[in-house]
C-alpha cells in the first residue's frame, strides 16, 4: 500500500474568513497543535511562579494566622490558576488537533464552518488572556485592594477572578467550535 505524505501548513497569518484561502482540517489541526505546544510550554514556566512563591514565604518564615485562615485550594499563590488553565487548556489543543488530524486522514471532504476555523485563534487567545489577566488584574487589584489575595478581601478576589472568568470562557467557546466541527465531520465519516 502506498502512503502518500502531504506538507501541512498552518492557516496563512493575513488569510482573513472572507479570502480565497481554503482552510483544511489538516491545517486546523496544526494550528491547534502550534498554539497547544506553546501554551503547554508557558504553563510550565508559569509553574515555576509558585515555586518562587513559596521559596520566598519560607525565607520570609511568618505565614502568620489569618494566611492560614485564608489557604485553600489555592496553595496560597495566585499564579496556580494561571498554571493549571495554561496546561490543561494546551494539552486539550493538542488533542483536538490530533482529532482533526484524524479526520483529514480519514477524508477531508467535510465541511469547515466559520466558527470552526476562528476556534485556534479563540483557544489561543482565551488562553492568553487568562495569563495576562492573573498577571495584570493581582498588580491593580493590590492598588485598589492591597494584599487582597491573602487577607480575606473579597470584593478584590471577586474582581480579580472574574476578569480571569471571561478569559476561559473565551478559551471555551473555541473549545466548544471545535468540539463541534468534530463531531460533524466523524458523523459524515461514520
Amino acid at each position: 500500500m502506498k502512503s502518500t505524505i502531504t506538507q501541512a501548513t498552518a492557516i496563512p497569518a493575513g488569510a482573513s474568513l472572507n479570502s480565497d484561502t481554503t482552510v483544511t482540517h489538516t491545517m486546523l489541526g496544526w494550528n491547534h497543535i502550534h498554539w497547544g505546544l506553546s501554551l503547554f510550554f508557558t504553563g510550565f514556566v508559569t509553574g515555576y511562579v509558585p515555586l518562587l512563591h513559596y521559596v520566598k514565604g519560607a525565607v520570609a518564615g511568618d505565614v502568620g494566622p489569618l494566611f492560614l485562615k485564608n489557604m485553600t485550594l489555592w496553595w496560597g499563590c495566585p499564579g496556580v490558576l494561571a498554571e493549571m488553565t495554561l496546561k490543561s487548556g494546551g494539552v486539550g489543543m493538542i488533542a483536538i488537533g490530533l482529532c482533526y488530524l484524524a479526520v483529514a486522514r480519514q477524508s477531508g471532504s467535510a465541511t469547515i464552518s466559520r466558527m470552526e476555523q476562528i476556534a485556534p485563534k479563540l483557544c489561543a487567545y482565551g488562553l492568553v488572556a487568562e495569563l495576562v489577566t492573573a498577571a495584570v488584574g493581582y498588580v491593580v487589584c493590590n492598588i485598589f485592594w492591597p494584599n487582597f489575595y491573602f487577607e480575606p478581601v473579597q470584593a478584590g478576589k471577586n474582581v480579580w477572578l472574574s476578569v480571569q472568568i471571561v478569559s476561559i470562557t473565551i478559551f471555551v467557546v473555541g473549545l466548544y467550535y471545535a468540539y463541534s466541527g468534530i463531531k460533524r465531520a466523524s458523523r459524515q465519516h461514520a
